[in-house]
């Protein structure tokens, strides 16, 4: 039944899906359709049950179809599904959000971390009246133009990572650096310094794998964009409500002048958000020359789900998921040892990747060195035994607050298993 799925949806959707990843191809296989999913769980149209460490690419931290999310959108779909309109509800979310991300002293909200990531540099553009932007490569902020330069995630496991259809004169201004390289980062800034509007980091990257930052190299983005007077965005798309209660940058300590968020404040509905110092974000209409829009943006399902998740996830809530990482952690790398196999494992609270290196990963040049070829019959192994991971060498697996030690330990059990049989099949 799934090949008859894919093959159909072949027929109307292109590539069979809806976003690049989802298509399978760099794991040598057709994809799975999923049919419905609870708690640690997806299953299949055939009926075969997962455990899901993708977890909708993040926004699951308590699970699927965890009863409170479910609720509040029964509730929100009695009262109309679009208003274009504003609703209190909006208001209360961007409370819940103040309150844990203080630098966000104003809030916008949007549809998509795409969105929100592309209107913060042109607010950023604005407030500088400077044109050229810093990212890093190997991040992906979205399908934003001038950003696809060196992105990593879906782009980067197609082997593509440029897009056609991006004209040359949408990525002059963009400037692509080597992520963890504080050193090149300064010498760019003392060169050009007084021409950049803007630097966008990952303050943990996900995009090419989890890679931890260097401590110092995100010291050196604050102080380097302080002295330049450039603004500096943390992309937390990822990383917000999910490595700490404040995001990356109340693990760190370093605040950023603007943070863009989605994924958990959306509780698994499409959201994003963009914020930060008051005298920046004001300069967005209707009170600045900034435009910025969207019909959708603040939808009451997307809020409703939000902030159900939101007041679910409390302060202890993150020893939790640092607990179970961490025990997921230790078991990969036990049976890595055991099966004699060079692996790394990289984490930051409930988010890792298993990397084929012998090595620690810290850029996205020692990411493109790791073994692909292994770690796609490592994924096909682990799938065949019923644990469902990125189909990509270079993205994030997630935790819930679904995945008990019990279940952890069959997914350590199965891991282990697939180790076995890949190094068998060498």
């Amino acid at each position: 039944m799934m090949k008859n799925c894919y093959s159909e949806a072949c027929e109307y959707l292109v590539g069979g899906v809806n976003s690049p990843v989802r298509a399978f191809r760099a794991m040598g296989r057709e994809p799975i359709f999923v049919a419905r999913a609870k708690g640690p769980y997806v299953w299949d149209t055939e009926s075969r049950r997962y455990i899901d460490l993708i977890g909708s690419w993040g926004p699951m931290i308590l699970g699927h179809a965890h009863p409170k999310i479910t609720q509040a959108l029964r509730k929100a779909a009695e009262k109309g599904t679009s208003y274009g309109l504003p609703t209190w509800k909006e208001v209360e979310l961007a409370q819940e959000i103040r309150r844990r991300f203080p630098s966000m002293e104003r809030i916008r909200m949007t549809s998509s971390g795409t969105e929100a990531t592309m209107s913060a540099i042109r607010l950023a553009r604005g407030f500088t009246k400077r044109e050229r932007i810093i990212k890093f490569e190997g991040s992906y902020h979205g399908h934003v133009d001038s950003l696809l330069v060196r992105a990593g995630s879906g782009a980067a496991t197609l082997g593509t990572p440029d897009s056609a259809g991006v004209p040359p004169s949408f990525v002059a201004t963009t400037l692509s650096l080597p992520y963890n390289n504080a050193e090149a980062f300064k010498k760019v800034m003392n060169e050009q310094g007084e021409t950049i509007a803007v630097v966008i980091v990952e303050p943990v990257a996900g995009n090419m794998g989890v890679i931890p930052p260097f401590l110092e190299f995100l010291k050196i983005l604050r102080t380097e964009t302080e002295r330049h007077k450039t603004l500096l965005i943390f992309d937390e798309v990822m990383t917000g409500f999910r490595v700490a209660w404040g995001g990356a940058q109340e693990l760190f300590g370093i605040q950023p002048d603007l943070t863009c968020l989605g994924k958990i404040v959306g509780g698994g509905l499409p959201v994003g958000a963009f914020g930060g110092r008051k005298e920046i974000m004001e300069l967005l209409a209707p009170l600045g020359p900034v435009y910025q829009a969207g019909t959708l943006s603040g939808n009451p399902l997307a809020v409703a789900a939000g902030l159900a998740t939101l007041q679910e996830l409390r302060r202890p809530t993150y020893k939790i998921l640092e607990k179970r990482g961490a025990f997921l952690q230790k078991g990969i790398e036990k049976k890595a040892q055991e099966a004699g196999i060079p692996v790394i494992c990289q984490r930051v609270g409930s988010m890792l990747t298993v990397f084929f290196s012998e090595k620690p990963i810290h850029n996205y040049e020692e990411v493109q060195q790791t073994e692909t070829q292994r770690f796609a019959r490592f994924f096909n192994a682990l799938l065949d035994r019923g644990v469902l991971i990125p189909p990509s060498a270079f993205e994030a697996w997630f935790l819930s607050l679904a995945h008990t030690e019990s279940i952890l330990k069959n997914v350590v059990e199965a891991i282990g298993e697939s180790f076995q049989e890949i190094t068998q099949n060498l």
